[in-house]
């Protein structure tokens, strides 16, 4: 079987992905979830004509000439409107946010009068609509204000509540099953023999896929036996994605392929001609998506990062957000072979400013330390040509 080239995996594993069912959800629970529905506006923002300073309310007209002396008949708090209407000659104490009075149409500003009994004297003019906030400002009721598919910040949920919505439609996160098989692998905190190690990529990609936008469902450590593995499979049948950690290759304990075959999964792909990560396996059942990861921590990640990622994105309606950096060699690099490299490098700034991708010289798939330290990825792509230092290449950042 020839090895795929990553975009062409890429363009399999996303085809013909739709995205999740909608939910409402609390307004304080929305918060980096993806808007399913375009949002109208319940109400005008502000609601009425507003006050944007402490001052007074006024006619423009009565202060043409200043100095004026005006009769102060009352105050509107924020929060309570005036009951009255404003005649000539006549002004209302105001503070920010509050209603403007009948009569009114204008505001000057407290540091711009002197009280003189139940006077005001004002000391410069203004023009008419001076400090007022007009009915609508902000937004209009009716108004499509947030899109659907955007990504749900602090900055747009306080506008949904603004919008007076106490629930929010949004997409359902994916939900993500991990099964880690492998006799070598315990939990961490487990009791080890000499011959075992703790079993990493599980928590690793639960948090990719937190961050990612889904929702990890972990389902432990199955051993290398053909039927738990089977069971494992058959029990992780209602997710929207099936991740398999480990047993993708040909060994004897390898055994996912046989799994998938017993089971009439029929493998889409097998093999990527990336490194890390060259043995990704590609698989549906029915709606849904399966990936078999390799058991290689940092393999297990960046194809998490190249293919996890915009799978989930696809599925909460989200645009990818590959987009790719730009940056200048530290060292020279040698030509690449026919698989594109992802090679772990860090990102600096020069005295000028300009991006400086360092590499790290081992780039063995299992160092997760060189991993947590990394911060991007350098794309070298299948025969790429040896690599000056200072040539400019292409990173994808590890945001995760």
């Amino acid at each position: 079987m020839s090895l795929l080239p990553v975009e062409e995996a890429k363009r399999r594993i996303l085809h013909g992905v739709k995205t999740t069912k909608v939910k409402n959800v609390q307004i304080d629970r929305a918060a980096g979830r993806v808007l399913a529905k375009d949002l109208k506006a319940k109400r005008n923002q502000p609601p009425f004509a507003a006050s944007a300073m402490d001052g007074y309310a006024v006619k423009a007209r009565d202060i043409t000439k200043t100095p004026a002396e005006l009769h102060v008949i009352g105050q509107a708090p924020a929060g309570q409107q005036f009951s009255g209407r404003m005649l000539v000659g006549q002004a209302v104490r105001i503070f920010t946010g509050a209603p403007l009075p009948q009569g009114a149409d204008t505001v000057i500003m407290q540091e711009n009068t002197v009280t003189k009994g139940d006077s005001v004297i004002i000391g410069q003019s203004a023009n008419k609509g001076n400090f007022i906030r007009p009915a609508g400002l902000d937004f209009k009721k009716g108004n499509v204000v947030l899109s659907a598919n955007t990504l749900l910040n602090a900055r747009n949920t306080g506008l949904c509540a603004a919008m007076n919505y106490a629930k929010v439609p949004v997409r359902k996160k994916p939900t993500v099953a991990i099964l880690a098989t492998g006799d070598e692998l315990v939990e961490p905190g487990g009791k080890l023999r000499a011959d075992q190690i703790v079993s990493s990529n599980s928590t690793a990609l639960a948090a990719a896929i937190t961050a990612f936008g889904g929702k990890p469902i972990d389902l432990g450590i199955v051993p290398d036996k053909l039927n738990h593995v089977e069971r494992a499979i058959k029990k992780a049948s209602q997710a929207d994605i099936l991740i398999t950690i480990g047993g993708a290759s040909v060994g004897d304990h390898d055994l996912i392929g046989p799994a998938f075959e017993n089971l009439g999964i029929k493998l889409d792909f097998w093999k990527i001609a990336m490194r890390p990560g060259k043995p990704l396996i590609f698989a549906t059942r029915g709606k849904q998506r399966i990936l078999g990861l390799p058991g290689n921590p940092v393999s297990s990640l960046v194809c998490a990062r190249i293919y996890l990622k915009p799978l989930i994105e696809k599925m909460l309606g989200l645009t990818s957000t590959d987009d790719l950096g730009k940056a200048k060699l530290a060292i020279p690099l040698p030509a690449n072979d026919l698989r594109q490299d992802y090679l772990r490098a860090k990102l600096t700034r020069d005295a000028r400013g300009q991006l400086i991708a360092t590499p790290f010289p081992l780039q063995d798939s299992s160092m997760q330390l060189t991993f947590a330290r990394s911060d991007a990825l350098i794309i070298r792509s299948p025969n790429a040509r040896y690599a000056r230092k200072g040539a400019v290449v292409s990173f994808l950042p590890i945001d995760f």
